[in-house]
């Protein structure tokens, strides 16, 4: 068995750094690389392409909604057309530092409020696939179930289903909101545990207790949480005890 282990990397800007990137790399098979509009900057990109190249990690672009100052959570109601000029201006821009590095954007994964949107909105979802369309045939990554899958589907790119290891969960399969008590999950055993059983079983447990099935072919481990590459190690290490074999899925 094999599954995908993501993360989010280079979210930093300017003189500010988040999350341990480095560390990050000797884990996880894909980054999700900020492009810019949530965070990253020229210089952070190109230096976390080059890192991500050097350590075998596949990159794909972490598309956003233009937010730096609220780090891409913050909910925008941009019309699809400019959404999708957007989309495909945050692919070109990686793209350009990744090709440099010697490598290439294999995926295109939203972050944050648009992550969220895109689980429901039908309109924004079809801007992010137009935006990945326009720019060639990338697979998209996201939740089971989510409109921007759909969209995707519809317009013939490649899908890829995820999961989160320290995200909790309601029982209809969304995350819940960052805004509710018990959002994010701490304890590394735990999370490591439930990796497990969503890479073998296809289920994880919902913050009510009920069991929720969601067929993931990536798992996402977040960089900027709390002892982050702790928890990343106990994921990694835990799957390949139970000889589950971290493979990039692109």
């Amino acid at each position: 068995m094999t599954v995908d282990l993501n993360s989010d990397l280079g979210e930093g800007f300017g003189i500010w750094t988040l999350g341990d990137d480095e560390a990050l790399l000797d884990v996880v098979t894909s980054a999700n690389v900020a492009c810019g509009f949530h965070a990253g900057d020229p210089t952070i990109m190109r230096d976390t392409c080059e890192r991500a190249a050097r350590s075998g990690v596949v990159i794909g672009a972490q598309v956003s909604y233009r937010d730096l100052a609220g780090f891409g959570r913050q909910r925008m109601d941009v019309p699809p057309d400019r959404l999708a000029d957007e989309v495909t201006y945050q692919i070109g821009a990686l793209d350009a530092f990744a090709r440099a590095a010697g490598t290439r954007v294999a995926y295109v994964k939203p972050h944050g409020a648009l992550y969220n949107t895109v689980v429901t909105d039908s309109a924004q979802a079809e801007g992010v696939v137009e935006g990945v369309r326009r720019y060639g045939s990338l697979p998209v990554l996201g939740l089971p179930g989510s409109a921007l899958l759909s969209a995707a589907e519809a317009a013939g790119l490649a899908t890829v289903t995820e999961a989160f290891a320290d995200r909790a969960y309601t029982p209809d399969g969304h995350l819940v909101s960052r805004r509710e008590p018990g959002a994010v999950l701490h304890d590394a055993s735990a999370i490591a545990a439930r990796c497990v059983d969503l890479a073998t079983h296809g289920r994880i447990t919902a913050i009510d207790g009920s069991t929720v099935t969601v067929g993931a072919r990536s798992i996402c481990v977040h960089g900027d949480t709390p002892g982050a590459v702790e928890i990343a190690r106990a994921v990694r290490a835990a799957l390949e005890a139970a000889g589950i074999t971290p493979q990039a899925f692109a």
